[in-house]
């Protein structure tokens, strides 16, 4: 049945209140994950409805702009992630019409909306796909994505050498239509998740049309999943002997990263601008080095890339310091602001990251020392919403959540566990349902329980718990985004001013303002900087001299 909009909206240039050129410069965003923010239909998964429902709560949060995962149609392989129809929306979060309502009172509460576009691959059941397969070897619509003969005697080898970031090849050989094994096409990711040709002209022309259908909509950005994935080196030449998994990030490889990319994003700018409203792009964008990263944001491509040199930075004061310093130096040259995460929907909380060993990277498993995660992440987060730049926070981060890494097998299902070689479902533990109430089947989610077990003793972290609790994780988020909206040394600029501090100590003044942040495990007496804005531990001045607690961030007005 055809569903009826309202007129279009033209974005929050005109309809939201507050608004302000160039926002996203120093703009606190907000990560929601669908299926586990806020069931409004109690059916035990998140949906669209649940998440209209709950954006008072993020207008009272402070955060400027609301990024949602992937909602479009599809048969789920990868949560998502693998899109049939990228102008639907899937049955199970809702429909069009429910988009238009969220767009909308969003935009009535001063929220901008960014949702998640998927470009470098489509899902197996898109009509594309389904109709290349049926049509076999020679249809033109095989060129839209990339299908090669194998190697070997009767090609019974992959096509190349290159690994699927999920585990095991990237390959998957076809069946024809009389039985016989034919071609292999290529997924980076899953096999359900066969990677688009964007040397081919139609792609180019069919995600033109996407982006302005969303911006039709009213929307006023995209997160571009897997950014740095789109153009393969010419020839998708074998990689070599080496083990790809751990190279990932670290070096140019020939399916990421590649130059191409960018003459793609150049053609999005120029549909971006045409738009009112401050439209924006942000790429998720693995690359080798900050300053690679910084090539995704020049002045006339994308607007934000995630620095995710900075999420993988252990609780550190050096190595802090220097990623810091990188970061700022990448794009200061390009005019972008750094853009900084410390959790998201892929890596483990940073609640539990930081409550392990550092060295284990961002795929942590074990629980880890509780306490000292939590203390951790606290002090992390004001550092974080006190550098220059914008931030992104990712929901739950704000009630201290961990990652559940206790999930029994039978209850996963990140589409890594159930490749033997794969990452074994890690995903899962960051994605549980987040609790709003005490009490509850699934601590207020929804009324039909929730699609990945709440561990207990999730209520005492729920936002009624927190909510107006002194010193709750919550409440310091709160008054840490509430502060950058009215200080003028937080949010936007380029520049830190390094202060000289003890081993292990952070210090840093901006106009009126400093931050004081202790990354070790024991007390440490720093100068009494000013007057105490906020602390994510309690400290107590003593004349000149403040005793910071171990892992606590202070910061001050000057």
């Amino acid at each position: 049945m055809t569903q009826h909009l309202a007129a279009p909206s033209t974005g929050t240039s005109d309809d939201a209140p507050g608004h302000r050129t160039g926002w996203w410069q120093d703009a606190v965003i907000y990560q929601v994950y669908p299926r586990s923010f806020a069931d409004g239909n109690g059916d035990g998964m998140g949906d669209l409805a649940g998440v209209t429902a709950r954006l008072p709560y993020l207008r009272d949060l402070g955060v400027d702009a609301v990024w949602l995962s992937p909602f479009y149609a599809s048969p789920q392989a990868d949560a998502g992630y693998d899109v049939a129809d990228y102008r639907a929306i899937d049955p199970m979060f809702g429909t069009l019409l429910d988009a238009d309502a969220l767009i909308r009172d969003a935009h009535d509460l001063g929220l901008r909306i960014i949702v998640d576009l998927v470009p470098n691959h489509s899902s197996d059941q898109h009509e594309w796909f389904k109709r290349a397969l049926a049509e076999g070897p020679g249809s033109a619509l095989r060129e839209r994505y990339h299908f090669r003969p194998g190697k070997g005697a009767s090609g019974e080898l992959p096509p190349n050498d290159w690994e699927s970031i999920f585990g095991g090849p990237a390959w998957t050989r076809t069946t024809d239509a009389d039985g016989t094994p034919g071609e292999w096409y290529l997924h980076l990711f899953a096999p359900e998740q066969p990677d688009f040709n964007w040397e081919h002209p139609a792609v180019a022309d069919e995600f033109r049309s996407i982006l302005r259908f969303w911006l039709d909509m009213g929307v006023d950005g995209f997160r571009v999943d897997v950014a740095h994935g789109l153009v393969k080196a010419e020839g998708l030449p074998d990689l070599g002997a080496h083990d790809q998994l751990k190279l990932l990030g670290n070096d140019v490889m020939p399916f990421f990263d590649q130059d191409g990319v960018h003459e793609i994003y150049r053609s999005w700018r120029t549909i971006l601008d045409e738009y009112p409203g401050d439209r924006i792009a942000v790429a998720e964008a693995w690359t080798p080095t900050v300053e690679r990263t910084a090539n995704y944001v020049r002045p006339d491509e994308m607007h934000q890339a995630f620095n995710f040199q900075y999420l993988s930075t252990a609780w550190d004061a050096a190595e802090l310091r220097t990623v810091i310093d990188t970061s700022l130096n990448a794009m200061r040259p390009v005019g972008a602001p750094t853009t900084w995460v410390l959790s998201n929907h892929d890596v483990t909380r940073h609640a539990t990251r930081f409550a392990n060993p550092a060295g284990l990277g961002t795929q942590i498993r074990t629980a880890g020392d509780r306490e000292l995660g939590l203390r951790r992440a606290r002090a992390a987060s004001l550092l974080m919403l006190a550098l220059p730049g914008s931030a992104y926070v990712y929901q739950g981060e704000e009630l201290g959540l961990p990652d559940v890494t206790d999930l029994p097998d039978e209850a996963r299902q990140d589409p890594s566990f159930f490749r033997a070689e794969g990452q074994d479902g890690f995903r899962d533990g960051c994605r549980v349902p987040i609790p709003w109430t005490r009490e509850g089947s699934s601590y207020g989610f929804g009324d039909g329980g929730s699609w990945l077990p709440q561990p207990a003793g999730w209520g005492e972290l729920s936002i009624e718990a927190q909510t107006g609790a002194v010193g709750s994780t919550l409440e310091l988020y709160r008054a840490a985004i509430a502060a950058r909206r009215v200080h003028p040394g937080l949010g936007a600029g380029t520049e830190v001013e390094w202060l000289d501090g003890p081993e292990g100590v952070l210090a840093f003044a901006r106009p009126g303002f400093v931050c004081t942040v202790n990354t070790t495990g024991a007390p440490v007496r720093v100068p009494v900087r000013g007057t105490v804005l906020l602390s994510s531990s309690p400290v107590q001045a003593d004349g000149a001299e403040i005793e910071l607690p171990a892992d606590t961030t202070v910061w001050w007005t000057v």
